[in-house]
């Protein structure tokens, strides 16, 4: 870990997430830089959450003012930082392109789905054991435009579309007092430009902006796509989601 200073010891800044601590998964990536700059943009302390190695120094005020290094299979690892954290964004993931031996796509699997969804299920129970706060934690968690849309690369579409899905379950089988606890938002972001993905349509930059101003409505299922017909689908999918899953429930809302 390398600790450049403390929530504390930074000076106060205006700004609809000021006094905020966000914790973001791939924060070395295109976009958790992006979105790293934009939130301290509005007042956020982050800390950046990443399997490369931590830069010695804060290279510049966009930069997180915190790092953690950790690895995936070793989320538990994370929870003495994760019960400091106000917001988790999990955006870390890999893309094998047309790689489909079994190896790559049991580490795709692990890295898309099974790691966020460990993460998900250790910060709902961080949020369950600490229900009585000013303002509800929030989970985010960056499923793709993969998840409906083809990504030309099965792994990567199988990968999102099991956490998009997982997600989905959370959102359907959740009680009142969960929901008071954690806000859970969704990001489904079209092709931008990355180091997964060097012909994206857009920037990170103009993908990052447009989240947090979504964010800042109030938006849970967040959409950022130049394909119209996303806004149009996605909606309509998790509905269809929320139906099949409350009429097979046979179990009440959890925990």
């Amino acid at each position: 870990m390398a600790n450049q200073a403390s929530p504390s010891s930074a000076p106060l800044q205006s700004g609809r997430w000021a006094g905020r601590t966000v914790g973001i998964t791939g924060a070395s990536g295109a976009l958790g830089r992006a979105l790293t700059k934009a939130l301290i943009g509005e007042g956020a302390w982050v800390i950046g959450l990443s399997h490369s190695p931590p830069p010695k120094v804060q290279a510049s005020i966009d930069e997180a003012q915190e790092w953690v290094r950790w690895s995936c299979g070793e989320e538990r690892q994370l929870e003495p930082i994760l019960k400091n954290v106000d917001v988790l964004v999990l955006n870390h993931g890999m893309n094998p392109g047309g790689d489909q031996c079994p190896e790559t796509l049991s580490k795709t699997l692990e890295v898309n789905a099974f790691s966020h969804w460990r993460l998900m299920q250790q910060f709902e129970t961080i949020a369950d054991q600490d229900q009585n706060r000013e303002k509800p934690r929030e989970l985010w968690v960056n499923t793709s435009e993969a998840e409906i849309q083809p990504a030309l690369s099965p792994g990567y579409e199988l990968s999102k579309r099991l956490i998009g899905e997982l997600v989905s379950l959370r959102w359907n089988n959740r009680s009142a007092s969960q929901g008071k606890a954690l806000r859970l938002r969704k990001l489904i972001l079209g092709p931008f430009r990355s180091n997964l993905n060097p012909i994206g349509l857009l920037t990170s930059g103009f993908v990052a902006n447009q989240v947090i101003w979504q964010a800042n409505l109030g938006v849970n299922l967040i959409i950022v796509t130049p394909n119209p017909l996303t806004y149009l689908l996605m909606p309509f999918v998790e509905l269809v989601r929320r139906v099949y899953c409350r009429a097979l429930r046979i179990n009440p809302p959890d925990r």
